[in-house]
């Protein structure tokens, strides 16, 4: 797999994908993308004026083709959307493409750390601890089925800079790679 292996990150809303994945790019020398922050720089919005004006399935076929066009690069670190594994062509991809890491993070973890968070569209309007379980019944079979690992995210977790160094020696050795930085 070598230096050009690429990482994808899935998990809920809240579990600290792009946090993490940022921080996992700059440690493994990678470029990072964000499917989310791509289609806010491609379409010039938000991802909730895209639900607002096309909704949920217009979004998802929007980040389908972004999930499409960021896993042809080689040598990133992507941050997926938390409903990107929903579609089987996007999972079938990640899997094939990449070493996808699943941020397993349960519904009243997520709760407590996005309490406050008013720019997730699907936790808007609604009893947000609900919809949060809601989305991991949903889901979760399906980070199970895409992921290389399964590294959880709970109060547990080691700080942040350990999680990154524990999250890269993981990769180095599933991989079989001394030379992944």
């Amino acid at each position: 797999m070598g230096k050009e292996l690429n990482i994808y990150l899935v998990g809920l809303p809240g579990s600290g994908k792009t946090t993490i994945g940022k921080a996992l790019a700059k440690k493994l020398n990678k470029d990072f993308f964000d499917s989310d922050h791509f289609l806010i720089k491609r379409t010039g919005v938000s991802i909730k004026t895209i639900f607002d004006l096309e909704g949920e399935q217009g979004f998802r076929k929007r980040e389908k083709k972004a999930i499409q066009e960021i896993t042809a690069k080689s040598d990133i670190v992507l941050a997926t959307g938390g409903g990107s594994v929903l579609d089987r062509d996007n999972r079938i991809l990640l899997k094939k493409t990449g070493f996808v890491i699943y941020l397993k993070a349960k519904p009243d973890f997520l709760f407590k750390r996005m309490e406050k968070d008013t720019s997730r569209p699907l936790l808007q309007g609604v009893d947000p601890l609900q919809k949060l379980t809601n989305l991991y019944e949903e889901r979760v079979s399906f980070y199970n089925e895409v992921s290389d690992i399964v590294y959880p995210i709970n109060d547990e977790t080691p700080a942040f800079h350990r999680c990154v160094e524990e999250l890269s020696e993981i990769i180095k050795q599933k991989s079989g790679d001394d030379d992944v930085r």
